[in-house]
């Protein structure tokens, strides 16, 4: 009884965070023109059948008008197009985000100087706004792209329940460090090839083929404990560098909703980079924890418990898999 319990309530958590698999934030780009001028771009995603959501841009008391928006959708957003003129610059300026949809999405926003430089923002979704800064130093850009990639592997469900999926059937610390570097090896490869523009690769197949590759090695986690070994047993390595190429793919997907700064494009590249590994990494820690809290303390026979994580997770990356097919 006590199994079954533990199992749907299980199900039933990883099934609220089914549909929060893909990052699409709103965001925001002010960049600079000169004469006190910038141009503004907002894009919004739609919901279900289509619709905006509610969310808009308030602009600091004093700013102009200088041309009407130009309203844009694409497939999954909505984009706006202004040109504003604020009296002595934005620095030291509020920009916030208002309407009913504010909380139902996160919001990046990026300010482009006219001296190369940027600044780059994630919002809180509990307060949505922010101060333009001046131009800022090397350090500013590092931490910022740093921060980003923490937040960016943390929030991203879809790799964190492959790196699960991997830890649930990799034992030894030297497997899974074996594991994990390879893992990191292979998506800094393609983050770096893609972000840079030496590979072009569409986004949709890419997202369906990461879920894909979380049904694979769930159902592998199942193999192994029905006694058949499979290549993610036998060389977990080679599967967590072949997958980690397409998980690359995916974080560049992210880094490219922000941009990189023209004046720091290796820094930045490689301080989101850094963020996304400490990320995984504190991701890695919490889970070895856990295993060991609950074989050192609980009580019982809980080896049927992988198999059910892997049936859960790989459910709920099955359900990712159709979804973004049917949505090429």
């Amino acid at each position: 009884m006590t199994r079954r319990v533990v199992l749907t309530a299980f199900l039933l958590l990883l099934a609220t965070a089914a549909s929060a698999d893909v990052f699409r934030p709103a965001y925001l780009e002010i960049s600079e023109l000169g004469n006190d001028e910038y141009a503004v771009l907002w894009k919004v995603p739609t919901s279900g059948y289509d619709r905006r959501l509610a969310a808009y841009v308030r602009l600091p008391d004093g700013a102009e008008i200088v041309d009407e928006a130009r309203v844009v959708a694409s497939a999954g957003s909505v984009v706006e197009r202004t040109t504003i003129r604020f009296a002595g610059g934005l620095a030291g300026q509020t920009i916030a985000i208002e309407g009913n949809a504010v909380g139902a999405t996160e919001v990046i926003a990026r300010v482009e100087r006219l001296d190369g430089s940027s600044q780059v923002e994630r919002l809180p979704v509990e307060r949505p706004q922010f101060v333009v800064q001046p131009p800022q130093g090397t350090g500013a850009v590092a931490w910022s792209y740093f921060a980003l990639g923490v937040e960016h592997i943390l929030g991203g469900i879809d790799h964190l329940l492959f790196v699960l999926a991997l830890l649930l059937i990799v034992h030894g610390s030297k497997r899974i460090v074996a594991t994990v570097t390879a893992f990191t090896v292979a998506h800094s490869m393609t983050l770096a090839a893609a972000t840079l523009g030496w590979v072009h690769v569409p986004g949709p197949p890419v997202e369906a083929i990461i879920a894909l590759s979380i049904v694979f090695v769930a159902s592998e986690v199942v193999h192994a404990h029905q006694g058949r070994s499979g290549l993610t047993e036998r060389a977990p390595w080679i599967v967590a560098f072949s997958f980690g190429l397409l998980h690359g793919f995916g974080f560049a997907g992210a880094l490219a909703e922000v941009g990189l700064p023209q004046t720091a494009i290796p820094l930045a590249l490689l301080t989101f980079n850094v963020g996304v590994e400490v990320g995984q990494l504190m991701f890695v820690a919490a889970v070895l924890a856990l295993r060991f809290v609950g074989a050192r303390f609980l009580r019982g026979d809980f080896s049927w418990l992988p198999v059910a994580t892997a049936y859960g997770v790989g459910s709920v990356a099955a359900y990712w898999t159709i979804e973004r097919i049917a949505g090429f």
